[in-house]
């Protein structure tokens, strides 16, 4: 059984740094693009970044790259997104996602089957 557990969410300043993790069971992370959604209440949820399995690649949408940076530890079985110089925008509840077929970038239009719980982001400004 697939289970995706996501952690490190918070609240912080704006100006301010969050790692989230997301630990995969039931899958090899290094084998699958794994990726990171995010949705603020009244917003169309956003793909924000995402790893490829083969040559760990990375995508970021244009609103974060040079302040997010996401990595894989295979030993861990977990990716990390490691957010720097948040913004009030950044706000949103954050979730780890997967399937055997996903390629990066993540698509909103596209349905996956592995889903984390979720973990809320909230920046202060």
């Amino acid at each position: 059984q697939v289970q995706l557990v996501e952690s490190g969410g918070g609240l912080v300043q704006a100006g301010g740094s969050l790692r989230l993790s997301c630990a995969a069971s039931g899958l090899l992370a290094e084998y699958y693009a794994i990726g990171w959604f995010r949705q603020a209440p009244g917003k169309e949820r956003e793909a924000v970044s995402c790893i490829s399995p083969s040559d760990s690649s990375t995508y970021y949408t244009d609103s974060v790259k040079g302040r997010f940076t996401i990595s894989r530890d295979n030993a861990k079985n977990t990716v990390y997104l490691q957010m720097n110089s948040l913004k009030a925008e950044d706000t949103a509840v954050y979730y780890c996602v997967t399937d055997r077929w996903a390629a990066c970038p993540l698509s909103i239009g596209t349905t996956y089957d592995y889903w984390g719980q979720g973990t809320q982001v909230t920046v202060s400004s």
